[in-house]
C-alpha cells in the first residue's frame, strides 16, 4: 500500500460574491482532505475579457493566472448556475488558460467539478456546460460522485464559512476524499508511463 502524494489543487470558484456558498463549498472540500489536497484559491475575477489580440502581448493577469493554473497537479471549479450556464467570469478563465493556442495550462490536469445552488437542480445546466468544455481541454474530470448540491443555504455552515454536520457535509466528505484519490490515480499513471517510456528508452 503506498502512501498517498499530496497533491497541489487549485480551486477556481465561479462566483465573486464575497459570501460565495460555492467558495464555503471550496473551503470545505480543502479542510476535510487537507492530508491528502493542498489547496489554494486562483482568484479569477481580475482577468480582462479574453481577447485574442493579446495572445502575442498578455496583460500581467493572465499571465499570474496561467502560472498559478500551471503549478498545480488537478483543478476543483465549484460554481453556482446563471440563466442554466456557467457563470460569464468562469468561462473568462477557462478561455484565458486555453491560450495562446497550443499553451493551454488545463491540458491533462485531473479535474472535479462542483456546482452548488440554493435551488433544487443544484446547478445541473452549469456543471454539464462546464464538463464540455473540460471534454475539449483535455482534462480527465472525475465522473462520479456527481456533485450537483442543490438546497444550499447560509445556515448550513459555521462563522468560519466550514459545513456543519448534516447531510450536506457528508456529501462534500466523500466528495473531497474521491476527488484526491481521483487525481492521485491520474497523476500517480502518468508518473509511471513516463518511467516506463524512459525505461525503454534506455534500454
Amino acid at each position: 500500500d503506498h502512501p498517498m502524494t499530496r497533491h497541489r489543487i487549485a480551486i477556481v470558484v465561479g462566483s465573486l460574491r464575497k459570501d460565495s456558498i460555492n467558495r464555503k463549498i471550496a473551503r470545505s472540500i480543502c479542510a476535510f482532505s487537507s492530508d491528502m489536497l493542498d489547496c489554494s484559491l486562483v482568484e479569477i475575477g481580475d482577468l480582462p475579457l479574453y481577447n485574442q489580440d493579446s495572445d502575442a502581448d498578455s496583460p500581467p493577469e493572465f499571465v499570474r493566472f496561467r502560472q498559478e493554473i500551471a503549478a498545480v497537479d488537478g483543478v476543483l471549479f465549484c460554481t453556482p448556475e446563471y440563466n442554466r450556464g456557467v457563470p460569464g467570469v468562469l468561462k473568462n478563465a477557462i478561455d484565458v488558460g486555453s491560450r495562446p493556442y497550443g499553451a493551454s495550462v488545463w491540458d491533462k490536469k485531473p479535474a472535479a467539478i462542483v456546482s452548488a445552488s440554493p435551488g433544487a437542480i443544484g446547478g445541473f445546466g452549469a456543471n454539464h456546460q462546464l464538463r464540455q468544455a473540460c471534454v475539449f481541454l483535455n482534462m480527465p474530470v472525475m465522473q462520479q460522485p456527481e456533485a450537483y448540491l442543490g438546497h444550499v443555504s447560509a445556515d448550513q455552515f459555521d462563522e468560519d464559512g466550514c459545513l456543519r454536520d448534516g447531510p450536506l457535509k457528508d456529501v462534500v466528505m466523500t466528495l473531497a476524499g474521491a476527488f484526491a484519490n481521483w487525481v492521485d490515480i491520474i497523476v500517480r499513471g502518468r508518473r509511471l508511463l513516463a518511467e516506463d517510456a524512459a525505461h525503454a528508452a534506455g534500454s
